[in-house]
């Protein structure tokens, strides 16, 4: 598929390599590309294996600038990325894309954008716009479900959370080092080191480094509000723990003179006057009975319990 960029995008049957017409943007896939490579005349031989493309970055070469994406899936971060690869020069770009993704990209540009004053730099300023759109709903999302958990957990309704938690701590360091990457190209395209582009437009990239720079840092700090929730958690069913060895501890040292008592008066011994009492069975009864009395009065009053 190939466009001009005009007020829009226009479609148009194959790119005028000799910038007449404008500047180009142009979506192949893998094999079109090999079959066309040389119409386009960047001075490159790329051969491009989507297969092999892990991160997103730019490359400097002596008459154009190549690079790939690699895109997480904003509905399954975890899951597989989303690659494709590009090259550019002072005419036009091209896409090297066997997923689908760019032309999807792209007929989102067209049906929401109209350029005043349309250029290759803005193209690629609303193209990698849209590759980040939805991120800060996405992340609202999460700090929004964070805050959720953190309240079950103080309320002592959360359920063990670990899974949940570093479910969405793995999401945001994804999604950090995807942003580092974005920052990474974005300053290489503001660079403008063969000056493909126009030096009053490169505003634009300096605009989405901006962005990306709010995002990574909001990613950033969200990643560590994770790693608080979990230790929330963890602080809390220490709690929980050292309430329940408290109590334990409490019923055995009232206990404990109880035994004694018990464990004195179980020996049996021939000469031990208090066997011989009338009353010295319910004397004991109700020495216990203070004891434990006087035993709950004390810890009640040092809340302990």
């Amino acid at each position: 598929m190939y466009y001009y960029i005009k007020n829009t995008l226009e479609k148009a049957k194959s790119p005028d390599i000799s910038g007449k017409n404008g500047q180009f943007v142009a979506v192949l896939t893998s094999a079109e590309w090999l079959e066309n490579r040389d119409k386009f005349d960047m001075g490159i031989e790329m051969d491009i294996d989507l297969s092999a493309v892990h991160s997103t970055k730019a490359e400097v070469n002596y008459d154009s600038l190549t690079g790939t994406f690699s895109v997480p899936d904003r509905d399954n971060i975890s899951g597989p990325n989303t690659n494709f690869a590009f090259a550019l020069d002072e005419k036009g770009i091209v896409f090297i894309d066997d997923s689908g993704f760019v032309d999807k990209t792209i007929g989102c540009i067209i049906s929401s954008k109209r350029w005043t004053v349309p250029s290759l730099e803005r193209f690629i300023y609303d193209f990698l716009e849209q590759i980040v759109a939805r991120d800060q709903i996405i992340l609202e999302r999460v700090d929004k479900e964070l805050d959720t958990i953190e309240s079950n957990i103080l309320d002592g309704e959360e359920n063990d959370p670990s899974q949940r938690v570093s479910r969405i701590r793995s999401d945001l360091r994804d999604m950090r080092i995807h942003y580092e990457q974005l920052l990474d190209l974005g300053q290489e395209l503001e660079e403008n080191e063969n000056d493909f582009f126009n030096e009053n437009n490169t505003r634009y990239f300096h605009l989405f480094t901006q962005r990306i720079s709010r995002l990574h840092d909001l990613t950033s700090s969200l990643r560590e509000y994770s790693i608080q929730i979990r230790d929330l958690y963890q602080s809390q069913l220490d709690i929980r723990q050292n309430r329940i060895m408290a109590l334990l501890a409490i019923i055995t040292s009232i206990f404990m003179p109880l035994t004694l008592i018990a464990g004195w008066y179980g020996m049996n011994f021939k000469y031990m006057p208090e066997l011989e009492y009338k009353w010295a069975y319910p004397a004991v009864i109700a020495v216990s009975i203070v004891i434990v009395i006087v035993s709950l009065i004390f810890f009640k009053k040092k809340k302990w319990l």
